[in-house]
């Protein structure tokens, strides 16, 4: 069984199994490049958003109680996973989203058809944009769909963020009392505790957790009852203000309606916002990655001051090799999340005017930061993380070693001498304290207090 459906353009045949109409169609052939169709979040939140508009509209007498529980109807169906094979439309898309928001009307039209007793394309009884699109735009849905599936996936991500700093601080207590060299631009420097280190990496996550909790205020401000450009033409008062609250029902968020519809219309720096704290989110967890992989080095010819889980082989001719991989993975990560926040900021100031073009390309690149930090963390923490050992005879014979604490003399002897002291320990390859001996500058149990690289790592009174 198959249809003829017709546009100004003019017609295209399609397959009664197909669900989607003819502006689907067109748009599928003339965006077919990533072979990836939108993200799926994106699609739930705009049928969420149907389905608000519908009753809304259908609560200020515009749209038929029949009419209305059939895309209602539809709306459930697809939101319980049932059409997911519908949504065609590839992820790369001109037309700032109207392909997707058309993708969706004609799948609930066609569903809603079909639920009452009719055959897909009838639109004479119910109509993808008379009906479904009802007091509505692209211009609106899809911004404010974005919003909800933004936050979605950040609160997603943040419960990932706050279980890794769990880990984290579990790490820190683990090796309070592993005493290891510091480092500074990878230069011995004063002893510091693993613990300490690890406490360090929890803070900065820490950080990264309240800033995405922050910017959910600013995503939930949302422009739906806009329209095409902000003034909400063909959207009466009365329903701009109920679809908000069917909507913030419906999703649980506490969405609410911009004050200035235009300026939450055209402008997109909320995202380019988000996008920001996911690339310092990002930062911080390619220099947690960059420091176990450092101090997982060797095992012979590294730091080998700890040990990371080993979960497979590192190399098709190196015999027992096991490589950071999981590091690397969070390395290969972070890279993509700042390379998809610079593809963020070039669509968000390539808007023109009353609307930015570029919304698709934005919502692509930004939920997918989402969703591979949400996941990667997930990995880091269970794979790695959680299972690291420290290597503590390893640690503490550094923090001997370490000519840094030479620091410790410069009250009793001056900077000019200490610095003598650790000029002749490294160049005999000497620890300080056996030079202090050596050269009979205190007697040996002060020299001892004063050098016990314990005593480095405590505040002093």
């Amino acid at each position: 069984m198959s249809r003829i459906e017709k546009d100004f353009l003019g017609s295209i045949e399609l397959s009664d199994l197909e669900l989607y109409g003819i502006h689907t169609k067109r748009a599928f052939a003339n965006f077919n490049v990533s072979g990836k169709s939108v993200d799926k979040d994106l699609i739930k939140a705009l049928v969420m958003v149907k389905k608000a508009c519908a009753i809304a509209n259908y609560e200020v007498g515009l749209l038929d109680e029949k009419i209305k529980d059939a895309i209602v109807f539809a709306c459930d169906e697809i939101l319980a996973g049932k059409y997911d094979d519908q949504f065609i439309v590839d992820r790369f898309q001109g037309g700032a989203g109207t392909s997707t928001n058309m993708n969706v009307n004609e799948v609930i039209a066609n569903v809603a058809l079909i639920h009452i007793g009719r055959k897909p394309g009838e639109y004479d009884i119910i109509h993808p944009i008379n009906h479904v699109n009802m007091s509505q735009s692209t211009n609106d849905v899809y911004p404010t769909a974005l919003r909800i599936a933004t936050i979605w996936n950040v609160r997603e991500l943040s419960e990932e963020c706050a279980e890794l700093q769990k880990s984290l601080q579990k790490k820190e207590h683990e090796f309070e009392d592993v005493i290891k060299a510091g480092r500074t631009q990878l230069q011995d420097a004063l002893p510091v505790t693993l613990g300490q280190e690890f406490g360090a990496y929890a803070q900065a996550i820490s950080r990264d957790r309240w800033r995405l909790y922050k910017v959910e205020e600013r995503l939930r401000v949302v422009n739906l009852g806009a329209t095409a450009v902000g003034t909400g033409v063909n959207a009466p008062l009365k329903y701009i203000f109920k679809v908000i609250e069917i909507l913030r029902n419906l999703t649980k968020i506490g969405l609410a309606r911009s004050d200035y519809l235009m300026d939450a219309t055209q402008n997109a720096d909320v995202f380019v916002e988000c996008s920001g704290l996911l690339k310092a989110l990002a930062v911080n967890l390619s220099k947690i990655a960059n420091d176990l992989r450092l101090l997982s080095s060797g095992p012979n010819t590294g730091f080998n001051e700890i040990n990371l889980p080993a979960v497979q082989a590192g190399s098709s001719i190196m015999p027992g090799k096991v490589n950071p991989v999981i590091p690397e993975l969070i390395n290969t990560i972070a890279f993509q999340v700042m390379a998809n926040d610079f593809a963020i900021t070039l669509a968000a100031q390539a808007g023109q005017l009353e609307l930015n073009a570029f919304l698709p390309l934005i919502a692509n690149n930004l939920l997918e930061s989402l969703k591979i930090l949400k996941n990667g963390i997930k990995i880091f923490r269970q794979q790695c993380i959680d299972g690291i050992t420290a290597n503590k005879e390893k640690c503490l014979e550094y923090a001997k070693k370490t000519p840094a604490i030479a620091a410790s003399l410069i009250d009793k002897i001056g900077y000019d001498k200490a610095a003598e002291i650790t000029k002749k320990a490294i160049l005999e390859n000497k620890q300080i304290i056996d030079v202090v001996k050596e050269l009979n500058i205190m007697d040996e149990k002060e020299a001892q207090e004063l050098l016990n690289p314990f005593e480095f790592i405590k505040f002093k009174e």
